[in-house]
């Protein structure tokens, strides 16, 4: 039978156009036209009335940490390393199954509310199994969003015994989560080797080869600080980039994170590898790391996507956040106020993220995911309210208290701004027992 979702303004063909309707069934959009025609055509459809509402893509969340989220406000205002040591070594000991779990629906639940409807969660707290991956899952499943597993490939012996395995673990763990959900129609898991810096040059093209024999991405930490651009330096004698592509890894199936510390060279070449960047513009702020040179790799054709990064490193988990950070960081650091414009950022945010994972999302058209956000016109954020303003808007002045009703594969997950799959009060309960046990900060 199928559904109509009538709304008053719809984001079609890069434009906003009126009294338009979405015809959805089995989850994906399988017709869009004006609403009456849609009526005449499926007359038994039920509908679903978003005639005050103005209809976007659910933005995509391209890079985060979800474990991060239980760990907001700790070891702020310090640099990275006495950041990482405080916040995330320090009570990394203390998460279990249990424990992430909560800390999914937490950081999971907020984006739902702030209009996220596919999140990648580069995950790395294994306990040398996957029963912790299993429980990340488990969240997002019991919530409704999207979920791409990012599962991280970690061998570098600084790092807590958790977050470790051997190549042979890595990569028979992250093979049978990939099978095991290679066609979860809300759910796929890649492979992440971590980073140059905590992957061996073994496990990063372990990582590779998995993501070749699956056909999916791989994501990986690149060149966010200055220490592992001046360790690759000393120990391989090349920068981050040259050396991945002296690895074999460096192609189209890619995913970077970060890319802040880049020469030009480095700049051409992830261009002419087709290579993808999870851009996190607040996180980059908040830990002082730099700015990415996004206006360059734009132009070599770099691919752009937007994370959030972890709930601790930011500390908000909105990509309508990413996108005005990511216009106004790059003005500001150029002088230039057209260096980056907001069709670009929410393209970002959208299509873009879409494109980079290899799925149909990000954008409203028949065939691709019923992943959709539904803003309300008459919130102040957007006012004075008119449809030519209104992509601006959604960029530079939105507010969350816009964001009305959200839909994931079709189906309703967020309604007048509360969750309606996971209760509010069941998401806060779950993370104060999580934490009640820890150390004082």
């Amino acid at each position: 039978m199928g559904t109509i979702f009538e709304t008053g303004y719809l984001w079609y063909q890069d434009q906003f156009v009126s009294d338009y309707g979405l015809f959805v069934e089995d989850g994906v959009i399988q017709d869009i036209a004006p609403y009456h025609a849609l009526k005449e055509k499926s007359p038994e459809a039920e509908v679903v009335d978003m005639r005050r509402l103005a209809v976007v893509p659910g933005t995509v969340n391209a890079h985060n940490h979800s474990f991060q989220s239980l760990l907001r406000g700790i070891a702020t205002d310090e640099p990275f390393l006495t950041w990482r040591d405080q916040a995330l070594y320090r009570y990394t000991p203390y998460m279990d199954a249990e424990t992430l779990y909560a800390g999914a629906l937490l950081a999971f639940g907020e984006m739902l509310s702030q209009g996220v409807t596919t999140v990648t969660d580069f995950f790395y707290i294994h306990n040398h199994g996957t029963d912790n991956d299993e429980a990340i899952i488990q969240a997002a499943s019991d919530l409704g969003i999207r979920l791409v597993l990012a599962r991280t490939m970690y061998d570098w012996a600084g790092a807590p015994a958790s977050y470790r395995e051997s190549i042979p673990e890595a990569v028979e763990h992250t093979d049978r989560l990939i099978k095991k959900y290679q066609h979860h129609p809300l759910v796929r898991v890649h492979p992440a080797p971590h980073s140059p810096h905590a992957a061996s040059p073994e496990m990063i093209q372990a990582g590779h080869a998995l993501a070749k024999k699956w056909g999916t991405p791989f994501h990986i930490h690149v060149a966010e600080e200055p220490f592992e651009v001046e360790e690759i330096l000393r120990d391989y004698g090349k920068r981050p980039v040259h050396y991945l592509d002296q690895l074999g890894v460096l192609d189209d199936s890619m995913i970077a994170i970060h890319l802040v510390w880049l020469d030009d060279s480095e700049v051409e070449l992830l261009g002419e590898r087709k290579v993808s960047l999870a851009y996190c513009p607040s996180s980059n702020m908040f830990l002082a790391d730099g700015v990415t040179r996004i206006p360059d790799l734009i132009r070599t054709g770099v691919r752009i996507g937007l994370g959030s990064d972890g709930g601790c490193s930011n500390n908000r988990v909105s990509i309508f956040e990413e996108m005005r950070m990511a216009a106004l960081l790059q003005k500001v650091n150029r002088l230039d106020a057209t260096c980056v414009r907001a069709s670009n950022t929410f393209a970002m945010g959208t299509k873009n993220g879409g494109n980079l994972l290899r799925l149909r999302i990000g954008s409203l058209e028949p065939g691709f995911a019923a992943d959709f956000v539904g803003i309300r016109t008459d919130d102040l954020s957007l006012q004075p309210f008119a449809p030519n303003l209104l992509p601006f808007h959604l960029v530079y002045s939105l507010q969350p208290s816009a964001i009305e009703r959200v839909i994931v594969h079709g189906k309703e997950v967020v309604r007048d701004g509360a969750i309606q799959t996971v209760n509010q009060e069941k998401i806060r309960s779950l993370v104060e027992k999580a934490v009640s046990k820890w150390p004082s900060h």
